[in-house]
């Protein structure tokens, strides 16, 4: 399929210089992103209906330095943990969830090194990503056949198809996951996206995350140096022998799996914020309940209705905030390669994670259909654009069926299991 078009950076060339500076504190870089998500949030619902690549949006997401966040100060990196990465995220996809997702799959890509990757490979990869402002995609999708790695001199060849990959067409990297050849062994490596054996499909028309690009890519003999295989020995071109970081690497999923639910829960809060402004400002208060009130904020049930809402996100958001610090509590911990990270210890920090995913998607669900009861039937307006909260928390809270969580987690409160590590827990 052809291309479809893009928005134009230069609509947010302004914020090049506004941005020159990077934030220092964890406020500073909540304040950021949600300066961020402040200009999203002004023409919003229009990108959404008009569907274009967001060019333009990663551009303001790399003038904001939020791509930065994570990355080592020595090379303009903001140092952060993931607690602020995390809240980052969910500011952003307060304004559109889209950016906000595109935002939370790169902090993960571009600190894949830091989990699956020796030292070096995370430290020069660092420095690519930051000292470039580059944005980084992925073609990581486990339900799909593994792309085929075959081994061809200092270079490894990666081939194959993915039904999904994460703002591959806006992106400058590509993190390319695979099994080589006559192994069962999984190699992730970051490439340039811009290349003739990155083929996108650009068949990303779902009905919600619009712009997040998410279509399918053919990877054809796209290649890597053995240097840039994560967690391998370029000279002997084996898997590391050092079951430590291998029990460190399997923080990945977890990592990834909250930066789902804080993408959930910043479109929910979205949601809640947008209705309540239409509430106030357009609702009206119905004349037949036999208890008629003047305006809409005076009506019994949309108060309950927002009250109720509104008590179930801040429970959802300290949840969210609990499994965050507890994520970063493991990488401040366990990040150099003599620490030991236990499978109980990971599998409890899992549990946490696991409990959000359940708690985000259902509030989630249940906050951005609900807001239409309190709104009104003129909300359903396209012009309000209401209808986009639901629409793209709908389509993410399908990546890996929450039931499954549900179990998982009923097995650990009832029978104090942790789950066993997989592309999904």
């Amino acid at each position: 399929m052809a291309p479809i078009p893009e928005t134009n950076p230069a609509v947010y060339a302004q914020y090049q210089t506004k941005w020159s500076e990077l934030p220092s504190t964890e406020d500073a870089w909540v304040a950021r992103a949600q300066e961020v998500a402040k200009v999203l949030a002004q023409d919003a619902a229009q990108r959404d209906q008009e569907n274009r690549s967001p060019r333009a949006e990663v551009a303001l997401l790399k003038y904001s330095g939020l791509l930065k966040l994570l990355g080592p100060k020595k090379y303009g990196g903001g140092e952060q943990p993931w607690s602020v990465g995390y809240k980052a995220i969910r500011e952003v996809a307060k304004a559109d969830g889209s950016i906000g997702m595109l935002l939370g799959y790169h902090l993960l890509w571009s600190t894949t090194a830091n989990v699956v990757g020796t030292p070096e490979q995370a430290d020069r990869t660092h420095q690519l990503i930051i000292t470039n402002n580059y944005f980084v995609g992925g073609a990581v999708n486990p339900r799909d056949s593994d792309l085929k790695i075959t081994a061809d001199g200092d270079h490894i060849v990666f081939s194959g198809n993915k039904f999904f990959n994460t703002g591959g067409v806006v992106s400058d990297l590509t993190v390319l996951e695979g099994v080589l050849d006559g192994t069962q062994d999984h190699i992730f490596a970051l490439v340039k996206t811009d290349q003739p054996g990155i083929q996108f499909a650009h068949n990303w028309h779902n009905i919600g995350l619009r712009l997040t690009e998410s279509g399918g890519v053919k990877i054809d003999n796209v290649r890597a140096p053995w240097t840039d295989a994560l967690g391998w020995d370029a000279s002997t071109k084996q898997p590391r022998e050092d079951t430590l970081k291998i029990a460190f690497a399997t923080l990945l999923l977890p990592t990834i799996q909250l930066v789902f639910s804080n993408f959930y829960l910043g479109i929910a809060l979205g949601s809640l914020e947008f209705a309540s402004k239409y509430t106030t400002t357009a609702t009206r208060a119905w004349p037949f309940g036999g208890d008629n009130k003047e305006s809409a904020t005076d009506e019994f049930y949309i108060l309950e209705r927002y009250g109720n809402f509104f008590a179930h996100l801040r429970a959802a958001e300290a949840l969210a905030d609990r499994a965050g610090d507890q994520i970063s509590g493991l990488y401040a911990r366990y990040s150099s390669d003599k620490a030991v990270l236990t499978p109980r210890e990971r599998g409890e920090v899992a549990e946490w994670v696991a409990s959000v995913k359940i708690v985000t998607t259902d509030v989630g669900l249940r906050v951005t259909s609900g807001v239409f009861e309190v709104t009104g039937s003129r909300a359903t307006a396209s012009k309000v654009g209401l209808d986009r909260f639901w629409r793209d928390i709908r389509v993410h809270t399908l990546h890996d069926p929450v039931a499954y969580k549900n179990r998982e987690v009923g097995r650990y409160a009832l029978l104090n299991e942790v789950p066993e590590p997989s592309w999904y827990t």
